[in-house]
Parts: C-alpha cells; sequence; structure tokens
C-alpha cells in the first residue's frame, strides 16, 4: 500500500513540474512570437493509430564539443520498435544526426553510437526546412529530413 501511495506522489509530482515547465514554455513563445515558427520548423514527428508516437526535434548543441556537436543533431524519441535502414531500434529517447559521407547516426543520450545506416540526398524536393517527417508512397513509411538529407523508416512488425 505504501507503495503505491508513493507513485502516486511521484506521478502527481511530474505532472505539477511538467505543468509548470510548459507553462513557463508558452510564456516565453508568447513574448517573441518569431520563434514559434523556429520551433515548428525543429520538431516533427508522427503519431500512429493507436495514439502511440515518433518524435524528433533538434538539439541546441553549442556548448557540446566539436566531435559531438557534428553528430548530435536531433533528439529521437519513440514510443514503438522501429526499423531504421534495416536497424531495429527499440522505444526510448535518442539522439541522433546526419554526417557526411551520407551516413545516418543513432546513438543513446550520452553520446555513444548504436549504429549507423545509409542516409540519402534529395535534391527533388521542393522546400527543405530545417527538419521534418514526411510519408511515402508506402503505406505506414516515412521519412525523417533535415534539410535535404533523409532515412526512411516505420513501424517494426
Amino acid at each position: 500500500m505504501k507503495v503505491r501511495l508513493a507513485l502516486l506522489l511521484f506521478a502527481s509530482l511530474l505532472l505539477i513540474v511538467s505543468g509548470m515547465a510548459y507553462a513557463q514554455a508558452q510564456k516565453t513563445m508568447e513574448a517573441a512570437p518569431a520563434k514559434e515558427a523556429v520551433l515548428k520548423a525543429a520538431t516533427a514527428g508522427v503519431r500512429y493509430a493507436d495514439g502511440f508516437y515518433v518524435l524528433a526535434s533538434l538539439v541546441d548543441n553549442s556548448g557540446y564539443s566539436t566531435s559531438i556537436r557534428e553528430k548530435y543533431q536531433a533528439y529521437l524519441i519513440n514510443e514503438v520498435t522501429l526499423e531504421i535502414g534495416g536497424q531495429t531500434l527499440k522505444p526510448g529517447a535518442y539522439g541522433v544526426g546526419f554526417l557526411e559521407g551520407d551516413k545516418f547516426v543513432v546513438m543513446d543520450l550520452g553520446s555513444n553510437d548504436l549504429f549507423q545506416v545509409t542516409s540519402t540526398n534529395d535534391k527533388e524536393i521542393k522546400h527543405p526546412v530545417p527538419l521534418q517527417v514526411l510519408s511515402t508512397a508506402d503505406a505506414g513509411k516515412y521519412r525523417l529530413y533535415k534539410g535535404r538529407d533523409y532515412v526512411e523508416f516505420h513501424r517494426a512488425k
């Protein structure tokens, strides 16, 4: 019984703290409406029919060392198992980046490489933005873009 009460109190505390952080972020966006467009261009994701998400957001990596800054470009949070370039990625939070030489790297949050796959440069895309997710002609497949570079992913079976 004590464990349930502790878990309930902990969950309540998380909700209160996250609500405060959200409210503060809203105030910041209202004070500087120009940043709202930047925020929309710096986040992307997929919401599946069963309510699960795959979300990506660019990272402000200005304080990182040069070697980390080159590859740690975005966060990827997935609630479902994904397949990216033939590699399986379990649900979790990861750092990702597009490297020179048409490579896409997935790292744990400590910047340790988990795997690299080949990325593609899309010269046909008309309006590249910093980060976006677009669906492909194949149902259930998506492309995670950073500018013109992308990797395809889909929910693993």
